[in-house]
């Protein structure tokens, strides 16, 4: 009987195998580059879907690291050495240049592939062309979603990629689709779309957000016991903007070339609506000093009012 025990659970002891080694075969490898706040952030959920995950920056991090399940490497070449299939760099727009400068290419495997997560995409996958070796793929994306807005779930939240420089072997290419299906699996919308599209709509959208919500947040609004919804939208716009730093703003501004466009179409709607303000309280002023006067006469008088003004 005993013998026959013992037989009974090799069948078992086979199947687990099997599932660790399919599992290790879907896992990824990603190292990141700039594990701050948001690269902490993606970690996280990396490690929690299986990936193994490792870590570098400019500042010493061992300590998160280690809290989390992610190795981290104090040097980026011992890091490079590392071999990781996915790099996928988690730095500000502004130090992205001078990161992808410092950073040993030259250390990692041909064909790996790395990844940006900028909020605006034209300059980076520029950059990256620029600055990255050929034989390196390129995966420019956009979490459009960061610690507060995706902290308890990424459920509908977009996700932006651009397979910019992907080689032709069927291992790279799957190599793509595991990666982006992370997001796709953790419940994002998925939309592919080039880097140049995601910058012209961002600027309508993004960009003109924050811009508002900072605007609104230097008047320095505040909750009253008669605020409305609108009003409460507001006051929460202005908390979500003002928890970003002013230099994912200023990124916003300095590299999408749409966003001058923007700003200036924010100014003039405003001076639209401020003139038709004005002309209304120009009219309304007249007819109540000069209430003998024809109503004809009135409106002349106010549309030659405002004619003198654009002058």
């Amino acid at each position: 009987m005993t013998v026959y025990l013992l037989d009974a659970a090799l069948p078992f002891d086979y199947e687990h195998r099997q599932r660790e080694a399919l599992t290790n075969h879907n896992r990824l490898r990603i190292g990141i580059v700039g594990f701050g706040k948001f690269g902490q952030f993606l970690a996280k959920r990396l490690v929690a879907a299986g990936f193994e995950v490792t870590a570098t920056s400019r500042r010493n991090y061992s300590k998160e690291g280690k809290e989390m399940g992610v190795q981290f490497f104090a040097d980026a070449n011992d890091f490079a050495e590392d071999h990781p299939e996915v790099v996928v760099f988690c730095t500000s727009i502004i130090s992205l240049e001078e990161s992808l400068d410092a950073f040993p290419f030259h250390r990692l495997r041909r064909s790996t592939l790395v990844v940006d997560v900028l909020s605006v995409k034209e300059f980076p996958k520029r950059l990256l062309l620029s600055k990255l070796p050929s034989e390196l793929d390129i995966l420019c994306t956009h979490p459009m979603f960061g610690p507060d807005s995706g902290k308890a779930s990424w459920e509908g939240l977009p996700f932006m990629f651009d397979r910019v420089r992907i080689g032709d072997e069927e291992k790279r290419q799957e190599r793509v689709d595991k990666f982006v299906s992370f997001f796709a699996d953790q419940g994002c919308t998925m939309l592919e779309m080039l880097c140049e599209e995601h910058d012209k709509k961002s600027a309508s959208t993004q960009f003109i957000t924050h811009t508002i919500g900072r605007v609104l947040g230097v008047m320095d609004l505040n909750k009253t016991e008669l605020d409305t919804k609108g009003y409460q939208s507001l006051l929460n716009l202005v908390d979500n903007t003002s928890n970003d730093s002013f230099d994912l703003y200023y990124g916003l501004f300095m590299y999408n070339q749409n966003a001058t466009e923007e700003i200036d179409r924010l100014e003039k709607a405003f001076e639209s609506v401020k003139k038709q303000l004005f002309d209304r309280l120009h009219y309304v002023a007249r007819k109540n000093l000069f209430h003998d006067i024809p109503e004809e006469t009135l409106h002349e008088l106010s549309k030659t009012n405002g004619q003198q003004q654009k002058l």
